[in-house]
């Protein structure tokens, strides 16, 4: 415990004089004792878990250990023993492995536990972005944001009152905020009907919708949307429709379902999304996927394979956070912080955005609607179909 607080008091040079190697590895050893992690030789003496590397991390102040258990070692006693290694070096740690080989990590300092939604400094962490998403913090303080255009398709999973529906409400204030109508289209379903009504008269949203049947005709169009723009990146002869045309250019869809695992049962709109996320990314058509309780029967191999990007907030188990491939999600006590799974694996805090701090940040977004909003302009001499224009949807849009 002495070597943490020199970490806090003293800085990067006191670490240095005082977190040399081998009392770094005899500290550790000392909590392998404390924790029951040894054998007893033919002597009677105590053998440790193998201690490959202890290293000092300058930037962000931390001590890192990487050790692997002996053979015949229970991992499943790692787990238990956690809180006897925050006793010896304090609640700043991070403990991540499986089976045999484990890192441990320990920080000077905690991370935020609540990280407010400030608008300018968020639009200036996705600007680099061609389509931003922001995630949150770090550890190090610094935002965390990608491309979707790169990392096309998320999936967002949390307990009630992790933070996943305010993480929702952060991306899609942040993509409204940052991106012009003209660029971009929001398409959204509400399965539990709680969390998107603020964003229904806002000029990007093209619908609404909360009903399977809604969301299956939704899809439909999605569908004819993926086929135009396939035929028009085939006619032009190139790969990607950035590259189409400028009279031919398409604005960025992204498909947004919250709870989508409650529509698992209709084959049709399960058979969209599972297209969406294997060709979206080159079409420009993205999809944002949430649910409470991972389910292995609807996140197919096909469609876990294809969401490039994993945001695993507090689960209830392993098992759920395996599904997410979102290790140590189960593990999470804060409110807002998750595990997120794409070229790497991050501990994040999400930015806390209150509906009516959205509602005042949407408000320059908000048009009045039409009573029935067309998904596709009329073609000459052609009349609209049902698919081509969401008739349930007239109450939704007034």
């Amino acid at each position: 415990m002495v070597f943490i607080l020199a970490i806090s008091e003293g800085g990067v040079s006191m670490i240095r004089k005082l977190l040399y190697k081998a009392k770094a590895r005899r500290a550790l050893i000392q909590a392998f004792r404390s924790a029951g992690l040894f054998f007893k030789n033919a002597k009677d003496r105590p053998v440790y878990p193998i201690i490959h590397d202890v290293h000092i991390n300058e930037d962000d102040e931390s001590l890192r250990y990487v050790f692997t258990l002996l053979n015949g070692m229970d991992p499943k006693e790692v787990a238990k023993k956690k809180y006897v290694f925050r006793q010896h070096f304090g609640r700043h740690l991070e403990l991540k492995g499986d089976l045999k080989r484990y890192v441990l990590t320990i920080y000077s300092e905690a991370m935020t536990e609540e990280l407010a939604y400030v608008a300018q400094e968020i639009a200036e962490a996705v600007q680099k972005h061609g389509l931003g998403i922001i995630c949150g913090k770090d550890r190090l303080g610094r935002y965390v944001s990608f491309d979707m255009r790169k990392q096309p398709h998320i999936l967002i999973a949390g307990e009630t009152g992790s933070g996943k529906s305010t993480q929702l409400r952060s991306i899609l204030t942040t993509l409204i905020r940052t991106k012009k109508p003209s660029e971009l289209q929001l398409y959204l379903g509400d399965c539990k009907k709680s969390e998107f009504h603020i964003f229904r008269n806002v000029e990007h949203v093209q619908c609404v919708l909360s009903s399977a049947k809604d969301i299956a005709k939704m899809l439909r169009h999605i569908k004819k949307e993926l086929d135009e723009r396939s035929n028009l990146t085939e006619v032009f002869e190139v790969s990607h429709v950035d590259d189409l045309p400028a009279a031919q250019r398409r604005p960025y869809l992204v498909v947004c379902i919250d709870e989508f695992v409650m529509l698992r049962k209709n084959e049709e709109i399960m058979e969209i999304l599972t297209e969406v996320v294997a060709i979206g990314r080159t079409l420009g058509v993205f999809a944002v996927l949430s649910m409470q309780r991972p389910n292995a029967q609807v996140l197919d191999t096909t469609i876990r394979a294809n969401l490039t990007v994993s945001m695993g907030f507090k689960l209830r188990d392993k098992m759920e956070a395996r599904i997410v491939n979102t290790p140590g999600a189960e593990a999470l006590e804060v409110s807002g912080r998750f595990i997120m799974n794409s070229n790497k694996i991050y501990e994040i805090q999400a930015p806390y955005l209150t509906i009516d701090k959205a509602k005042a940040l949407l408000d320059p977004y908000i048009v009045s609607k039409g009573p029935v909003k067309e998904v596709t302009p009329e073609p000459a001499a052609t009349k609209l179909t049902e698919e081509d224009v969401f008739f349930d949807v007239i109450d939704e849009k007034r």
